[in-house]
This record gives structure tokens, sequence and C-alpha cells, in this order.
């Protein structure tokens, strides 16, 4: 489910996400920005109260819950990237020299 999850608020698995960050073994949540956290966390709530209130049967119907609460998140990071003009993915890890809350 978290595959289905990150895929649809950032438009990549994790793996992808991780060779992105150019990270190895280092945890992705560890080398990500405060708003990747915060879309992340909106992500993974917005999955939880869906299934909590649908209580889904079986593994298509769950997968679907997952798509449905990441899209929430994936939406509200186009609308930020829109107002803001640029991505808010960021390549940004632990292990450059950016800050990862810029």
């Amino acid at each position: 489910m978290k595959l289905d999850i990150s895929k649809s608020w950032s438009g990549m698995s994790i793996c992808e996400y991780k060779d992105y960050k150019n990270l190895r073994k280092e945890s992705l949540r560890d080398n990500m920005t405060n708003t990747e956290l915060v879309l992340n966390m909106l992500a993974e709530v917005s999955t939880t109260e869906i299934s909590r209130n649908e209580k889904p049967q079986g593994l298509d119907k769950s997968r679907d819950v997952a798509k449905r609460g990441g899209s929430i998140a994936g939406n509200a990071r186009k609308d930020l990237e829109k107002q803001l003009g640029k991505k808010v993915i960021s390549k940004s890890n632990s292990k450059n020299h950016e800050l990862l809350d810029e």
C-alpha cells in the first residue's frame, strides 16, 4: 500500500524517490524536506481516514483507497507548486549541504 500512496502523491515509487535523492540504505523519511514530510503525512492520514470510513475488503479495494488518499496530497502538491512556480520535491538529503527545511 505504501507504494500506491507514495506514487499517488509524489509521482514516484519509494525506490524511484530514494534514487532521485541519491539514497541507498538511508531512510527516505529522514531525508525529506518539511514540505515533503507534510505531504507524505497528509497522504497517509487521508488514506487512514478513508479506510476507516469505507472499511475496504480485499487487496484491490485497499489499493484503491491508498491511491485515493495519496492523490489528495498529490493535488495539494500540484496546487502548491503552481502557486510557488517551482517543484516542491527536492533532491536535498542529509548527505548534501543543502538544508532539508529550506
